[in-house]
């Protein structure tokens, strides 16, 4: 049975009177510092001069200064910008300045797994993964509690990567809730599998069919949206409150039984064995491969298909449906920086 680690297990003491570098201040990285810094460790920010989140990180009372600069004077150095520009960074600003004794840590484990990046062997190599979205990560903590996490061991040079890693974990309140022990090649592979098959793959293109299906059949766009879209989140909700069964227990007797009759007519054999060639294409650094030369080559096959999902008829309906919902928090894309 993978194993649990709860408040009882460990203590933030490692951690006290080490400085601890948190290379980005997007989503994780402006969690992580303010919830380390309100659990009072020495936080500093790493964030190249351009950076447009160093007015935010220096507004929030945090120490700002380049990622060369951070991981030359921390000892613990937590990399929390995208996977695709990792590699680069830390080759140029990280590398040179990453001595025996220090340890470097990831919240995913894709650029140590597929070896973007390659550590020197007199350091520690760590991760410590929240399950859930940066500003829930610091939502939570402010209200004295905190989101499971993943941890994981992918070098031990000093004999305590496992404590400090626990430590970690403590210090941005994850060990309220609970850390769950991996490794780099389970977490990666099952968080790429995760996100490309159902929550973000699997999820947007099931809803888009379904939207398409009644639009094309003649009903109202806005009825289809409301049908295929909007009312996803109260399923998912009862699900992430009480798994399928409670979801299936709060539904009405139709909604069930139409569950167990046609669903697995929409996921049959030939989807799953999508999924198991999908997992394979992950298992094997065949998806690696492909993003890796994808951001190397300018990334337009991206950013072009980024393009040509924003122009959808759901996107231009759902817009103004939104508009009508008062209750709703409006969300924009550019809210959240990436580095």
């Amino acid at each position: 049975m993978i194993k649990r680690f709860y408040e009882k297990d460990a203590n933030i003491a490692p951690l006290q009177g080490k400085k601890i570098a948190i290379i980005g201040y997007g989503s994780q990285g402006h969690a992580h510092a303010l919830n380390l810094r309100d659990s009072g460790l020495d936080v500093v920010v790493g964030l190249p001069e351009s950076s447009k989140s160093r007015a935010k990180a220096t507004a929030a009372g945090l120490v700002v200064v380049t990622p060369a600069e951070a991981t030359k004077m921390a000892d613990f150095i937590m990399i929390l910008v995208p996977d695709h520009i990792q590699a680069d960074m830390y080759e140029t600003d990280m590398a040179p300045n990453l001595t025996p004794g220090k340890t470097i840590m990831f919240a995913h484990g894709f650029s140590i797994h597929f070896g973007a990046i390659k550590p020197p062997a007199g350091v520690d190599v760590s991760m410590v993964a929240p399950k859930a979205p940066g500003h829930r990560v610091r939502e939570v903590f402010t209200e004295g509690s905190g989101v499971p996490a993943l941890v994981a061991v992918a070098q031990d040079a000093s004999g305590h990567a496992l404590e400090n890693a626990l430590a970690y974990a403590t210090g941005i309140g994850s060990m309220r809730a609970g850390v769950l022990e991996t490794n780099f090649r389970e977490e990666t592979e099952s968080d790429l599998f995760g996100e490309q098959a159902v929550l973000c793959g699997g999820t947007a293109e099931l809803i888009q069919a379904g939207f398409q299906t009644l639009v094309d059949a003649g009903y109202a766009p806005e009825i289809a949206y409301f049908e295929c879209l909007h009312e996803l989140k109260l399923i998912v909700d009862l699900i992430y409150e009480g798994g399928l069964n409670y979801m299936r227990f709060s539904v009405s007797d139709t909604a069930e039984y139409g569950d167990y009759t046609r669903g697995p007519r929409i996921i049959n054999d030939a989807t799953r064995a999508e999924m198991k060639k999908i997992l394979s294409e992950i298992q094997s650094g065949e998806f690696a491969k492909a993003w890796i030369a994808e951001n190397k080559a300018g990334r337009a096959g991206f950013l072009h298909m980024r393009d040509s999902q924003h122009g959808q008829l759901i996107e231009k309906v759902g817009a103004e449906l939104r508009s009508m919902m008062t209750f709703l928090k409006r969300k924009k894309e550019e809210g959240i920086p990436q580095e």
